[in-house]
């Protein structure tokens, strides 16, 4: 189905159903997950390739954001080595079939979030997942933590022809879902989250424990939490208020 390019919001209905559950979209790496070990020992088996010295975590946090190819081409340029030619293509393949070949390794829920996942549904809110990783590796890395019934959609990086912070990732997700644009609440812990959101006319969630290599702050979103205890139907419902009341003046 061909997205439309102009912001969804103008497409969908403005005026939600009081009663209607909203729909939460989750970013992955950094927000739903705590992947920052097996990313950087992927990514260091990858450039091992070329002889170039590991990366760290800190180093991470100015890598990730943009799927896999982005993060290896930067890898490289950080090591002096800008990638020419046709070298990406086989670095993708070998950091997929390490990542993919060893998750879920040390990766991790992030504490609270498996009782806010099901305070939720219990309500009957949707959940979804936009991620710029692959799509692949986000369903296989989900499955494998057993998280993958939580959601009524998961969308990667090379599901849409286009990815975060371009609006119809986030809208393309939403469809999926089977959510409302005004029902929709956007959580992510990076630039191009909150950026999707504000392209998309979502109100947006950020937490401050992921991978972003400045104040989560410094990106504007409507409401920052330090821990999933925060997220609740109570502070989702005030947000997708506020939201309204402000975009209505």
């Amino acid at each position: 189905m061909l997205l439309k390019t102009t912001i969804a919001q103008r497409d969908m209905p403005l005026t939600p159903a009081p009663s209607r559950p909203a729909l939460v979209v989750f970013d992955l790496d950094g927000t739903l997950l705590d992947t920052h070990v097996d990313l950087v020992e992927s990514l260091n088996h990858t450039i091992s390739a070329l002889a170039l010295e590991p990366v760290s975590y800190d180093d991470l946090t100015h890598l990730v954001g943009q799927g896999a190819r982005v993060m290896i081409e930067r890898a490289c340029r950080l090591r002096g080595h800008p990638l020419e030619g046709d070298a990406l293509p086989q670095l993708v393949e070998r950091f997929v079939a390490h990542y993919a070949g060893n998750m879920p390794g040390r990766t991790e829920p992030y504490p609270g979030l498996i009782a806010a996942m099901d305070r939720l549904r219990s309500e009957g809110y949707r959940l979804a997942v936009c991620t710029n990783k692959m799509e692949s590796l986000a369903l296989g890395l989900l499955d494998k933590l057993d998280l993958t019934r939580y959601f009524d959609a998961i969308s990667g990086g090379d599901t849409f022809p286009v990815r975060k912070p371009d609006a119809r990732h986030l809208t393309g997700t939403i469809e999926r879902a089977g959510g409302d644009i005004a029902r929709t609440v956007m959580i992510g812990d990076s630039i191009n989250d909150i950026a999707v959101a504000k392209n998309a006319g979502v109100p947006s969630i950020a937490v401050p424990f992921g991978y972003s290599d400045v104040p989560v702050s410094s990106f504007n979103p409507d409401v920052i939490i330090t821990h999933f205890d925060e997220l609740t139907s109570e502070l989702v419902e005030r947000l997708l208020r506020e939201y309204a009341e402000k975009v209505a003046v």
